[in-house]
């Protein structure tokens, strides 16, 4: 059994349910867009207190099932216009399972700002948040752990997030404390801070309890067992982890470089040497005694994060990650690891997304605001956002607004959302991707990018585009970490056999699918109440236009090529 919790912030009362079974198993991304569409929260401002926030945990959370304590986090993105699920690792969702709490909504606006504590004997406290306003997370962090001690975890609104910056994410704790995992995309922070909820701390407490335990760690051991004898988890993830896909899209020339202007970095057939990838930084971060392989959250053992140290050996930023490295590093005209690194730590201490951010400066740069590659210009432009000057708030708004503002005609944008790290004109099957979900610009929808495209037509690509994303909506709505899909999706039935362990529940193989396909839907639909079309779904003209260097190449798919995607769903 697992507790929801419904929080109405104006008058601070709170009302729960139990769940039991398949309502324990149905969370995360499938649970946020049925609760929304049943909220009618399409047509509603998502910058209102009438916008629910949702966070909800999945069937694993508590556990030390490996790459299954991932949070989502929900709501009408203030963005885009439309539904966001956006998720985090860290430890929030572990200790969520610990109290036997499945997830909660939050309601209504507070009338203070606020920091909600989540008790082990079941209660909910209402603290006053004003020592940790205006305060950086790190140190905000701190004075949380001061507070609370350092057996919980938390989610906290970043000094963005507090006057409704959209590029203001959430961020989670990872298992060392540092609140560096963030649920990004979205402006789910700036929601965050519309409620007035700074901080949300949950205490820590003991694995729940489970309808068949003994099958559970069998389950536990076996999955752990079969990520460590994948050959894509052992000799990509967990040896160089996400920043290794850096090395891959500078060779295949999808990478974002200078505003999508170009796909390439370095030409290291040539012999010219990529600073941005996991090829240089591994070895250069190993050597100043920093770690390569780290979980962000309990009992993950593929380890694809990392803690980056400065040339004094001294830690950085953790974690240095490919979108990061795209977009915030090359695509700002950035070549060098440290630099990136500098303004990877100040974007996690705001607590924003860094596609958004690193997208946003870029379009300044283009505007002609800043040059490319000045690490000066962009940690002036953050510490406006971070005070929230005139200029700051603008910018604070993100990619597309910043780009109507100064009228640029390369805004990388799809759903008024930063396009991720992947070039749609070379990385093709992703681009569908992020055209097609009703989540914005997000690769993680349904990423493939290492598809070889160009042999393909519409209707194949369509139909792989459509096969992933139904594949990430189960896992999404699972809590599992989409990082371990080589073991996961070709193993549903042994993950659905250790959730019936888990649960009690008698459910067949094909409710894995069957969840992901109904996700869809239900955000589509959410989508179309909120007044999207395929319209919506188109690329900015540049990218049908512009050659893209080296490769030449150019958007050969447009949104009436996809937008009927979700109708080929099988019932």
């Amino acid at each position: 059994m697992r507790t929801y919790y419904e929080v109405q912030l104006g008058d601070r009362t709170v009302t729960s349910r139990a769940l039991e079974g398949e309502e324990i198993v149905r969370a995360g991304r499938y649970l946020i867009a049925r609760t929304l569409l049943q909220a009618g929260a399409a047509t509603v401002d998502p910058l209102s207190p009438a916008n629910p926030l949702i966070f909800s945990a999945g069937p694993f959370a508590g556990t030390s099932f490996s790459n299954a304590n991932r949070t989502s986090v929900g709501c009408k993105s203030p963005l885009t216009g439309g539904i966001k699920e956006a998720n985090g690792g860290g430890t929030f969702s572990y200790a969520l399972g610990q109290l036997k709490i499945a997830g909660f909504t939050l309601h209504g606006a507070s009338p203070d700002w606020v920091v909600l504590h989540l008790r082990k004997d079941g209660t909910i406290g209402f603290d006053d948040a004003g020592p940790y306003l205006a305060k950086g997370n790190f140190e905000a962090g701190a004075l949380l752990r001061a507070r609370y001690g350092k057996k919980i975890a938390y989610a906290l609104c970043g000094p963005v997030g507090e006057y409704q910056g959209l590029i203001a994410g959430i961020a989670f704790t990872d298992k060392d404390g540092r609140p560096s995992r963030l649920a990004a995309r979205g402006g789910v922070g700036a929601v965050m801070g519309a409620k007035r909820v700074k901080a949300i701390v949950v205490d820590l407490d003991r694995i729940p309890p489970l309808q068949d335990a003994k099958a559970v760690n069998a389950s536990i051991k076996e999955y752990a067992k079969k990520l460590q004898a994948d050959a894509f988890v052992v000799d990509f993830y967990a040896k160089i982890g996400t920043m290794g896909m850096a090395d891959v899209q500078n060779h295949m020339g999808g990478l974002p470089v200078r505003n999508f202007s170009g796909g390439q970095l370095a030409d290291t057939k040539a012999g010219e040497t990529f600073k941005l990838g996991g090829d240089f930084i591994g070895p250069l971060n190993s050597s100043r005694g920093g770690e390569q392989t780290h979980a962000c959250m309990p009992g993950c053992v593929i380890q694809c994060s990392n803690i980056y140290h400065d040339a004094s050996g001294k830690e950085l930023v953790s974690p240095v990650e490919y979108e990061t490295l795209g977009l915030l590093g090359s695509n700002c005209g950035l070549t060098d690891p440290d630099d990136l690194a500098q303004m990877n730590f100040i974007a996690n201490d705001l607590g924003v997304d860094t596609i958004e951010t690193g997208a946003m400066l870029a379009v300044l740069m283009e505007a002609g605001l800043g040059r490319f590659g000045d690490t000066r210009f962009m940690a002036d432009c953050l510490a406006e956002i971070r005070r929230g000057t005139e200029q700051g708030r603008l910018w604070a708004q993100g990619t597309a607004r910043v780009g109507e503002h100064y009228r640029v005609r390369r805004t990388p944008v799809i759903k008024r959302q930063a396009i991720s790290a992947y070039d749609p004109r070379v990385v093709e099957a992703t681009g569908i991707t992020m055209m097609a979900t009703a989540q914005g610009a997000d690769h993680t929808a349904g990423n493939l990018a290492r598809l070889k495209t160009r042999e393909m037509d519409a209707a194949a690509l369509v139909a792989q585009s459509l096969l992933q994303q139904t594949r990430v909506a189960a896992n999404d709505s699972l809590g599992l970490c989409i990082f371990g899909m080589s073991v996961t999706n070709p193993n549903t039935e042994f993950i659905i056999a250790a959730i019936n362990a888990a649960h009690g529940t008698s459910l067949a193989t094909e409710f894995f699918e069957a969840l992901g396909r109904e996700t869809l839907r239900l955000e589509v639909e959410f989508n179309r109440r909120a007044g999207f079309t395929a319209a919506d779904d188109e690329l900015p003209a540049f990218f049908y236009e512009e050659p893209l260097p080296p490769t030449h190449h150019v958007a050969r798919f447009h949104a009436a090529d996809v937008h009927d995607m979700y109708a080929r769903l099988p019932a």
